[in-house]
Formats: C-alpha cells, sequence, structure tokens
C-alpha cells in the first residue's frame, strides 16, 4: 500500500468514527459528542446512558457492520463478474433470504430470532442452490452463474409474493422486512449479524489475489495459474456467508453493496487487499448515515432505511456510471 492509499485509508477510518458519534449524538434528544463517549463507558443506569448506550450505538454499529459486509461482497462480486452492476445480492441471495423471513413470519413463527435464522438459512440455501446447480450442468463458466442466479431470484421472489398472496395478513410485516430496517436493533442484532459478517469478509481478504486476478478476466486468471473452481467457490462462498448475515440483521438494502466499492475504487485503487476494506468502511460509512437521514429526515416518522439508500442511491449510482469510463 503506498502512502497516498495509507492517507485515504486512514481518512476514511475517521470519517467513520465521526459520523458513527454523530449518529449516536443525534435524535429526538441530541446530546454532546462528549456525552456520546462518557456514556459508552458508563456504568450509570440513568435515562441519558441507556438510550446511548444500549439504544443508540448499537443501532449505529450494526449499520456499519451490515452496510460493510454489502459492500465488501459487492466488491468481490463486481471483480468476480467482470461487472460493474454486480451487487451482494446477484446470485440469488435476497430472494432466498426474503423467502426464508417470509415464511417464518406467515407460519406465526416470528420472534426476535427466528425471522434472521430464516433469512440467514434461505439466503445461503439460495446461493448454494445456484453454485451446485451450475456445476453439475455441462457449463461451469462465471457467465451461467450470472445467469442461474438471475433465474433463482425471479423464481424465488415469485414465491414471496405467492406466500404474501395467501397470507395476507402478515403483508405489512413482511413488506417492512423486505424494505430494510435496523431500528429497533440493540446488541441482540449485533450478535446475529457479527460472527458471519466477520468470516465472510476474512475469507474475501483472504481471496484477495484470487479477485485481482478475476479482475483481469478468467483466462488471465487461469494463466497466472488460479484454481478457477476453487477460488470460486471460496469467493461465493465469502460473499455468501456476509451478505446472509447482514440480510438476516438488516433485511433487504439496495445500492449500498453496489455503490461503495465505486467510491472505495477512487480512494484506494483496484488491489484487493486494499479495496476490501476500503469498501467495507465506504459500505458501513453510507448506511449509518442513510439510517440517521431515516430517523432524522421526517421525525418523529421514521423511514425504513432501505428507502432511504434506494432514492439517494439510484441517482449516485447513475452519476458513478456516467462517468464510469473515464476513470
Amino acid at each position: 500500500m503506498d502512502r497516498r492509499a495509507i492517507i485515504r485509508f486512514t481518512t476514511l477510518l475517521f470519517f467513520v468514527f465521526v459520523v458513527m458519534l454523530l449518529s449516536t449524538a443525534i435524535g429526538g434528544v441530541s446530546y454532546s459528542p462528549i456525552t456520546v463517549l462518557q456514556s459508552l463507558f458508563s456504568k450509570s443506569d440513568s435515562i441519558s446512558v441507556v438510550i446511548i448506550r444500549d439504544l443508540r450505538f448499537p443501532r449505529a454499529l450494526l449499520g456499519f457492520i451490515v452496510g460493510a459486509a454489502l459492500a465488501a461482497s459487492g466488491a468481490a462480486y463486481q471483480s468476480l463478474f467482470r461487472n460493474p452492476l454486480a451487487d451482494p445480492y446477484i446470485i440469488g441471495s435476497a430472494s432466498g433470504a426474503a423467502l426464508g423471513a417470509t415464511s417464518i413470519i406467515a407460519l406465526r413463527l416470528s420472534s426476535s430470532m427466528s425471522v434472521p435464522l430464516g433469512a440467514f438459512a434461505g439466503s445461503l440455501l439460495a446461493a448454494g442452490a445456484v453454485y451446485f446447480f451450475v456445476n453439475l450442468g455441462r457449463s461451469r463458466s462465471l457467465v451461467h452463474l450470472l445467469l442461474a442466479g438471475a433465474a433463482m431470484s425471479s423464481f424465488l421472489s415469485a414465491l414471496v409474493w405467492l406466500v404474501l398472496a395467501t397470507r395476507d395478513q402478515n403483508a405489512m410485516q413482511v413488506l417492512a422486512w423486505l424494505m430494510g430496517n435496523i431500528a429497533g436493533k440493540s446488541w441482540g442484532g449485533i450478535g446475529t449479524a457479527l460472527p458471519f459478517c466477520f468470516v465472510g469478509f476474512i475469507m474475501l481478504i483472504v481471496a484477495a489475489r484470487a479477485l485481482d486476478a478475476f479482475a483481469c478476466g478468467v483466462e488471465a486468471a487461469q494463466g497466472l495459474g488460479l484454481p478457477i473452481r476453487s477460488a470460486t467457490l471460496w469467493i461465493v462462498t465469502a460473499a455468501s456467508l456476509a451478505t446472509a448475515g447482514a440480510v438476516a440483521a438488516g433485511g433487504i438494502i439496495g445500492f449500498v453493496g453496489m455503490i461503495a466499492p465505486h467510491i472505495a475504487r477512487r480512494f484506494v485503487g483496484p488491489t484487493h487487499r486494499v479495496l476490501i476494506p476500503a469498501s467495507a468502511l465506504c459500505g458501513g460509512l453510507l448506511l449509518i448515515l442513510a439510517d440517521l437521514a431515516a430517523r432524522t429526515l421526517i421525525a418523529p416518522v421514521e423511514l425504513p432505511v432501505g428507502v432511504v439508500t434506494a432514492v439517494v442511491g439510484a441517482p449516485l449510482f447513475l452519476f458513478i456510471l456516467w462517468n464510469y469510463p473515464r476513470q
């Protein structure tokens, strides 16, 4: 990592710290940054300490974890498929998670743990089914993996709406989850997401050289002696774990995993040893800002964070695409 990349990476870390502090401080009742820092280490049970330590800070931290996992997975898929439009949900993870969560809610088995577990299981099963279906077929190319993921997403999305049509009394609860939301999450939500997101992130860091090779094309990767099938399986498993953990905790939050890697590339370049962590920082930063906007723009009404990321993310991504050939 050159000196310029180190400075930019450090700048990203600083912005994450500042934005997380602001997100914890701002709300219906606002606090000073000093009060926030004191409350985080306080053993008191006063109202301000409970609000900061047990409600706002865990929510901001969960937003960072979810955004970071989605962005790291998005960066990996963009290089694996050599597709700037790739996102963490590209091989069916989101639709699988949606079906898993919807099924739990429709069967009236929903609880603080059952819905995230259903989403996690559905996400992993969908991604695994796509990968193994492609590998059992005659063609095992990345293009076929991409197409199979699109087909699986459409199929599972149809099943989600079928469940909603037959269990319409649960529609509002399902739609709230589908729009993406980290409101009301505490330290338990972090415990749900962190292990899987962390393992997936570490696996992606380990695969950094393989991702560098894939970014140059499959033929180039083969020429470098990269075992294509095992490397693809490793990357898909890592990205699916991180995505499943993020979706289980926060629902389906769009655009963060697609946009953050493009922003990170402008900061630190295309080398994945640096790009994956930088994408994670950018993704976490974006989602914390989106959640802050979701709960303050039309307060006291609180928007789903997925609505904010979509409204802001779509124009931003169009701007990135407009400038993409000049990067």
